[in-house]
Formats: C-alpha cells, sequence, structure tokens
C-alpha cells in the first residue's frame, strides 16, 4: 500500500506560529491546480503499489473549488491504482464549511475531514491569528457530522502562554462532547522566522514553558485514556478503527508520492522535496520539469528513521524487524542503548518490542536521539 499528498500552498490568513509553506495571495490558485496535476502525470511511474490513501494538506485545502477537488481525484484515479476503499482525506478550516461544500466534497470522493480548530476559545484562536472562531468550530463539527461525515479528526493546540489547565481540560471535553472519534493535538512550537518567533524576542508575548505543556501532555493523556481513546502515536488519538491510515504509513514506513510546491515524497530508500516557491514550481512544471531536490537514504539512516517513527507509535519499536533488516550487531547496539531509558521508566520492553511509557512519550525526540546509530 502506498499514499498520495497533495500540498495546497494557501491560507487567507498566517496563523503567528505556523511555518508551513503558504501563501496569503490567491492570485496563483488556477494555476497551481493545473500544475500539480500535471505533476501527477509527470510521476505516475513514482508508485508501484496500490494507492490506500491520498491527503489534501496544506496550507488550507478547502479553500480549492470543489470542482479542483474533484479534478485532482479523478486524475489520480486514472493514473494510480487507487484502493475503491481509499481513505481520502481533506483539512479545512471552519469557516470554510457549509452544508453546500461538504455535500460537494462528499460528491468528490472525500470520506474524511481533518479540522483545524486548534482550541475551543476564542482568546486563544485570537491569540493564534487564527481566522475562525470556535463558535465556527462547533458549528462545522455539527455540519459535517449532519452530512454524514463519520470519520472526522481536530487539530488542538497546548501549551500555549496564558492556556490554563482547566481551559485545556474544556477544550479536551468539548471535542469529546462533540463525538469527534480522532484528536491530534500538539504542544506550540516556537519555529525560527515565524511571528511566534519575533513576539517572543521582542517580549511581546511570553515564552512557552516546558512545565506547563507537560501538564497539558498529562491532563490529554488521563482524559484520553478515561474516554477509551487509543494513544496510537505521541500526538494522535482515536477511537477504534478511527486511527488516520494516511498518517500511519508515514510512522509505518510506506511509500508515499507528494505533489504540489515543498511537498515531500518517499520510496524506502530515498526522500525528494519539491522547491517550496510557488511560482517557480508553476514555471518549472509546465516545462515539464519537477523541481526537487533528493536524498538518497544509508542502511543507517533507513534504520534511524525507522528508530524515530515507530517510537512515537503505540507499537514501539519491533526489535524482530530490526534484526532482520539491519542485523543482529545492529538490534545489540540498539538494545544497549535503550538500557538507560529502560531503568529510568521512559521505555518498557514487551516481548520484542520496546514501547514509550506516558513519562517517556513527553522526551520522544531526546530518547529517539539517544538509540540513534551511529
Amino acid at each position: 500500500m502506498a499514499g498520495i499528498y497533495i500540498h495546497i500552498p494557501f491560507c487567507r490568513k498566517a496563523c503567528h506560529y505556523c511555518n508551513f509553506h503558504f501563501s496569503t495571495s490567491l492570485q496563483l490558485l488556477p494555476e497551481m491546480v493545473n500544475a500539480i496535476e500535471a505533476e501527477a502525470r509527470l510521476r505516475r511511474s513514482y508508485l508501484s503499489e496500490k494507492v490506500d490513501t491520498i491527503y489534501f494538506g496544506g496550507g488550507t485545502p478547502s479553500l480549492l473549488p470543489e470542482t479542483a477537488i474533484h479534478s485532482i481525484i479523478q486524475l489520480l484515479s486514472q493514473l494510480f491504482d487507487i484502493n475503491p476503499h481509499a481513505e481520502i482525506t481533506l483539512e479545512a478550516n471552519p469557516d470554510d464549511v457549509t452544508a453546500a461544500r461538504l455535500h460537494a466534497w462528499k460528491e468528490a470522493g472525500i470520506n474524511r475531514l481533518s479540522m483545524g480548530v486548534q482550541s475551543f476559545s476564542d482568546s486563544s484562536l485570537h491569540w493564534m491569528n487564527r481566522v475562525h472562531e470556535s463558535a465556527q468550530s462547533v458549528e462545522a463539527i455539527e455540519l459535517a457530522q449532519a452530512a454524514g461525515f463519520r470519520n472526522i479528526t481536530i487539530d488542538l493546540i497546548y501549551g500555549i502562554p496564558g492556556l490554563s489547565d482547566e481551559r485545556w481540560e474544556q477544550d479536551i471535553n468539548k471535542a469529546l462532547a462533540l463525538r469527534v472519534p480522532h484528536l491530534s493535538c500538539y504542544a506550540l512550537t516556537v519555529e525560527s522566522r515565524t511571528a511566534l518567533d519575533k513576539m517572543i524576542r521582542t517580549k511581546k508575548t511570553a515564552d512557552i514553558d516546558p512545565e506547563t505543556q507537560a501538564r497539558h501532555f498529562h491532563i490529554l493523556t488521563r482524559k484520553m485514556e478515561e474516554a477509551s481513546f487509543e494513544h496510537y502515536e505521541i500526538s494522535n488519538f482515536a477511537r477504534l478503527g478511527f486511527r488516520s491510515r494516511h498518517n500511519s504509513s508515514y510512522w509505518q514506513g510506506v511509500s508515499y508520492l507528494g505533489l504540489g510546491p515543498s511537498a515531500h515524497s518517499f520510496n524506502g530508500s530515498s526522500r525528494q522535496w519539491n522547491v517550496a516557491n510557488n511560482s517557480l514550481y508553476i514555471a518549472s512544471i509546465n516545462q515539464g520539469a519537477i523541481p526537487y531536490e533528493q536524498e538518497i537514504l544509508t542502511p543507517v539512516q533507513q534504520l534511524n528513521e525507522y528508530v524515530m517513527t515507530s517510537l512515537r507509535t503505540m507499537e514501539g519499536i519491533d526489535l524482530n524487524k530490526v534484526y532482520a533488516d539491519w542485523g543482529e550487531d545492529k538490534k545489540n547496539a540498539l538494545l544497549h542503548a535503550a538500557e538507560k531509558h529502560l531503568a529510568s521508566g521512559n521505555i518498557v520492553q514487551t516481548g520484542n518490542r520496546l514501547q514509550l511509557t506516558t513519562a517517556g512519550k513527553f522526551l520522544a525526540d531526546g530518547i529517539a536521539a539517544d538509540l540513534f546509530s551511529a
């Protein structure tokens, strides 16, 4: 199985914390759709496997005309071997959701919605510079459910300066009350060259507090466990049967094709990424050339990527796979590197698997780095 990711690099407004590639000018949107479709034709041989997931990400894909979404899905169905039961996700901002659009999205083939709610607090949304208000999020979710969308996920952000433990718990409770079957919850991070980075450096806002973020994470994991959600990846929680198949493919090392500016592709042995410039991307594609850079992964890099991604999941690192794919020496070295984390209680070994404990999950990046092979 494989996946296809389509990057739609447009937003109405720039969120203070975001460092993804996007433009707030929609002038090039029609040309971008044509270029993405042209790139799909140019790269039809990249995937040999059956495609199990298609994901419209961004940016704000819900800015696309419904006819463009339909056209892209139809073209991909002609170019690739698409599973008839493929998961097809559209990221949508709550303010873009209407009953008419939901109907059109469903007719186009969208069967999963990822809503950028971020918070149910208007003060937090204003602080983030989001376009929508909390009432629009509630209305969008209820409209989607009424339109027959069962597979809905929302994003929430915690660790925001000034966000109390009580307010964060209210956000979680609101999501549960709305019967959303999947939550993606992220600790606020300060990325360089973002408005948030500048606001913190110029003392216009408080810096993030790691202790607050740790508390919020533990509140989150407790609430999700009480609600019988699977904590199947560090930032992701799902009711049984509602895991993100597309994102899971990233963590499992499945091949995927990325279309659009800044989109990444992976085929198991190499990774490539398109230029993060809308005009250059369109001009290059119009000339029949794909503007990308590529990295050929060494066996050690492939092992380290497996360690980094699998450790984030509830299944953890499969030592049998490490032995089969990279040899006994690498397996033994991995176990040796894990000893201090096993002793501290941040990792547990269950049979042939190494898994993060709840305490270890908040330290995942550092633990993964300790386990990397040289």
